[in-house]
């Protein structure tokens, strides 16, 4: 099946998506931040490079986008029709590479939390940022 983009606008869209300051992730940190809870971002030294660390609480925080890191059961994560092949490694490889960084990080025992995309739509949010705190406290 042909993709329903030219490969020029596909390319322009993929181009656009951010890996860092993302909805979801503003979600996250806007709530965290209204709720007293102060953080570092993006930190370079920590495995897997976490969206959010709390040192105060030894805690680190991944929200994952569902397509990117491959959702199990998740309507967000929908298998290309186009180089099929090529998209499953990439997804694959970023799975791996949570896996290595979860098990690094809970070895220097660090609390994860992971948070995903499909969680913070508006039906769901308020649950899962509830949840959040509950973990946190």
């Amino acid at each position: 099946m042909a993709d329903v983009h030219s490969k020029e606008i596909r390319s322009k869209n993929m181009a656009a998506i951010k890996g860092r300051n993302t909805k979801p992730e503003m979600i996250v940190r806007k709530f965290l931040h209204a709720n007293g809870y102060r953080y570092k971002l993006h930190d370079k030294s920590l495995p897997g490079k976490p969206d959010i660390v709390l040192p105060k609480y030894r805690t680190v925080i991944f929200i994952n986008g569902c397509f990117w890191h491959g959702h199990k059961n998740c309507k967000y994560f929908v298998v290309p029709k186009t180089r099929t092949d090529w998209w499953m490694n990439k997804i694959n490889g970023n799975i791996d590479n949570d896996t290595k960084a979860t098990k690094a990080l809970r070895k220097d025992a660090w609390k994860i939390i992971t948070i995903w995309e499909c969680n913070l739509k508006p039906a769901k949010a308020e649950k899962t940022l509830n949840a959040l705190l509950n973990k946190l406290s």
